[in-house]
């Protein structure tokens, strides 16, 4: 009956609702695929993901659920696989660590095809950041997890449970090597998993195996009345496993492929934009590093009060302006220059001493001659650079936070940004960056 069912195939049970969650998932991947505003370097260091994206088309467009194989070494994943399968197909060892790497098998039993059986390597031979390192590729690649143990659980199959389910993948828990307990030995097995797994695993996929039974000895007595011993091993027993797995094929098929597709592209969509905000976090630092250095030569040379002013307010909002283009949240020239205002006003609040002192120096500037105005001028292009700087950061702040200023407003976020750097090591490059171009500009 089980080998025969003629009942609605996944593609069937599914319907509409299966199909159109493949649909969504179909255009989820190709919109990663096709997205041109991602950089060639970004996609260059997520190529194998990428790859990844054209391979999951590729079994959606061929309807494929792929179920993995998860648990110790010597818990019978293989030998579960192979008794799924009806043939010897997954190396089964006495030895620790025969499965290396995942190996995948069709399951052609399951009247509808498209389904692939896959064996992973036993999670007992490798530390705990490789095994969540396994648990995340196994994951991104199968639909369904059967998770795999022959008695209560370790601390070590715990972990690697709760990693698997940080992925957000359907788990089906399969008990193994039953005919080594008695009944009631299994009813307690099962409760304690229950408990274990409790709001982890819906106790319906938690399901019982026997996939490779121990050779029992058998007494038979011929016509004759003469005993014959004999040992041999029983045939699997996989019944409640298979009906579980096959309810689960039909009820969800599509729609475990649709999700796992879709949690692929939102994890990969997450690595894309973490990289592109790597890469313009980068270019923003060097960014406002040029636009400080420029605005501190600029006061420095400058001996107009008054002008140092326009400079720095043009210069400011200057660079506000190209950041808000590299973070593609364009600001208009004066929209800029109005937050460029709007910061300055906050910084000059919550540092008033030394803006004092900024203005003071640039009076002396004209009120003394020579060697006051060369003193003063490097202490004034020190603190401008600086107060760029700073400007500078807090812009790029609101800009990552999509124009935000976020719950506490303009005046926590400089706050935030002055804690966060070195005032001594800023003005320590600033007088070493000015000073380089001064004698550039010299040479």
């Amino acid at each position: 009956m089980l080998g025969t069912r003629d009942e609605k195939t996944p593609t069937e049970a599914d319907g509409q609702g299966g199909e159109g969650h493949l649909e969504l998932a179909r255009e989820s991947l190709r919109e990663l695929l096709d997205d041109t505003r991602v950089p060639a370097s970004v996609r260059e260091a997520l190529s194998e993901d990428y790859a990844q994206i054209e391979r999951m088309l590729d079994k959606l467009e061929h309807g494929h659920v792929h179920i993995a194989a998860f648990g110790r070494v010597g818990v019978g994943k293989s030998s579960v696989l192979n008794a799924l399968l009806g043939e010897e197909r997954f190396s089964v060892s006495a030895l620790h660590g025969e499965t290396r790497t995942a190996d995948a098998m069709a399951w052609t039993s399951y009247e509808d095809g498209g389904v692939y059986l896959i064996d992973t390597p036993g999670i007992n031979e490798i530390d705990g950041e490789a095994r969540e390192e396994l648990a995340r590729d196994v994951a991104s690649r199968v639909d369904l997890v059967l998770f795999v143990v022959d008695g209560d659980m370790t601390d070590t199959e715990i972990d690697a449970l709760r990693s698997l389910m940080r992925q957000q993948r359907p788990v089906l828990l399969a008990l193994n090597k039953v005919d080594r307990y008695t009944d009631s030995e299994v009813e307690l097995l099962l409760r304690t998993l229950a408990e274990r797994t409790e709001g982890i695993i819906d106790p319906a996929n938690i399901v019982t195996a026997s996939a490779n039974p121990a050779a029992m000895t058998y007494i038979e007595v011929d016509a004759e009345g003469i005993e014959q011993v004999s040992k041999r091993r029983p045939d699997a027993d996989i019944v409640t496993l298979k009906e579980r797995l096959w309810d689960i094929l039909e009820a969800e098929g599509q729609t475990l492929a649709a999700l796992n597709a879709s949690l692929f592209a939102g994890d990969l969509s997450d690595r894309v934009a973490q990289r592109i905000l790597e890469t313009r976090r980068v270019l923003g630092e060097r960014l406002i590093r040029t636009y400080s250095v420029s605005k501190g030569v600029a006061v420095a040379f400058n001996p107009v009060p008054v002008a140092d002013l326009f400079a720095a307010a043009f210069v400011d909002g200057a660079m506000i302006w190209h950041l808000s283009k590299l973070y593609d949240l364009p600001l208009g020239r004066g929209e800029a220059r109005s937050l460029a205002g709007a910061i300055v006003t906050q910084l000059a609040a919550l540092m008033g001493t030394v803006w004092a002192m900024h203005f003071v120096s640039s009076a002396l500037k004209v009120g003394t001659a020579g060697m006051s105005t060369v003193v003063t001028a490097g202490a004034q292009g020190a603190v401008a650079y600086y107060a760029t700087f700073v400007v500078g950061k807090v812009a790029e702040r609101y800009l990552v936070q999509g124009k935000s200023w976020g719950d506490g407003g303009p005046k926590q976020v400089v706050q935030e940004i002055l804690d966060s750097i070195d005032r001594d090591s800023i003005l320590s490059d600033a007088r070493a960056d000015i000073k380089a171009h001064l004698r550039g500009v010299r040479s």
